[in-house]
């Protein structure tokens, strides 16, 4: 009897030691459980297909920095068959990234979108001449054939045109750089980050070109930046904090992990079925660290400036794009930027 006793207390004393053992096991699932539901699901559309001048988004998602802030991120793909604008307008995406002319009129046209983050602080369009053809100054430009992109991408172009006073024959240009390699344009628009490498990689030297940055030309017109709708800020505006500072972590991260964020971009470009070079995508990126810092500033702020904001719009509307724009406080809701100080 009494050595039945002692077997059943043996056996109770193992048991407990058991339970004791897997008690943090349990608590751990349990704490696993709790970060999972309280993750915030959102989406994001880029304004174009993966590639290098988004990888701070990228970056972001698949190391967890989204995670870390609190949200369950899904990446559209953006495209020729996927504007941010409409998945933004319809409600199927949370975010969306957008040049900031773009911005500013699908507010003007009834949309209540806001920005939330101006992540890019220079412009990259540009135009681009090749020595040979004569054009060393704007003022050479008069008369000649100049490629332009559609409607939202000629506001600088014609304000360049208009401060030089200049008379020059538009030709629409696709978005292949061939006609300009094959003299069918004097001067061609491009993009620091993309098509002007495409110029390079053709076989053209920089030493063979003539660049006009419209930025250097009292023209800068910030492009991209994070937008969201008014209603979204309004019913979540901790959601849109924490989704910019993880951002902008995520472009911090790509910049300093350069070729981390290469293996990222290239593995979505796969994932979409998109041809690209690790050349060209490298290229994009040390672009994107050049144009994201305000001028002469290596800091990530996301800023949107008043007077950026009043030069586009005002742009906007003289060129018959928008009727009237929004104040710039009712615009730009700042969600984590800061001052380059």
């Amino acid at each position: 009897m009494l050595l039945g006793k002692s077997l059943i207390r043996s056996r109770m004393i193992a048991a407990l030691r058991i339970i004791i053992c897997c008690m943090p096991l349990l608590f751990l699932h349990k704490g696993v459980t709790a970060r999972e539901k309280a993750l915030k699901k959102a989406s994001l559309i880029p304004q174009w297909v993966p590639q290098a001048q988004f990888a701070g988004y990228y970056v972001a998602k698949e190391r967890g920095i989204y995670e870390k802030h609190g949200i369950d991120l899904t990446i559209i793909p953006g495209g020729p068959e996927r504007q941010p604008s409409d998945l933004l307008k319809n409600r199927k995406a949370d975010f969306a990234t957008m040049w900031l002319s773009s911005g500013i009129q699908m507010r003007a046209e009834g949309t209540n979108v806001v920005n939330i983050a101006q992540m890019m602080q220079r412009s990259a369009l540009m135009l681009v001449a090749k020595k040979s053809s004569g054009i060393k100054t704007p003022l050479d430009m008069n008369g000649k054939k100049v490629g332009l992109w559609g409607p939202i991408f000629q506001i600088q172009p014609r304000a360049f045109f208009k401060k030089y006073n200049l008379e020059v024959k538009v030709v629409r240009q696709s978005y292949s750089v061939n006609l300009f390699l094959r003299d069918g344009v004097d001067v061609a628009s491009a993009m620091w980050y993309n098509e002007y490498h495409t110029i390079l990689n053709s076989g053209l030297n920089p030493d063979e070109l003539v660049t006009f940055f419209f930025h250097e030309h009292g023209q800068n017109f910030p492009e991209d930046s994070i937008y969201t709708l008014q209603d979204t800020f309004n019913r979540d505006p901790q959601l849109c904090k924490a989704f910019v500072t993880a951002s902008l972590e995520g472009w911090r991260y790509a910049f300093t992990h350069p070729d981390l964020a290469l293996d990222i971009v290239m593995e979505n470009l796969k994932r979409e079925h998109i041809p690209a070079t690790r050349v060209h995508q490298k290229w994009m990126l040390e672009r994107m660290k050049d144009l994201m810092p305000a001028l002469g500033s290596h800091i990530l702020t996301g800023t949107l400036h008043p007077e950026d904001y009043q030069k586009v719009a005002q742009a906007l509307r003289e060129n018959g794009l928008i009727r009237e724009f929004p104040e710039f406080t009712a615009f730009y809701r700042n969600c984590g930027a800061h001052d380059e100080k």
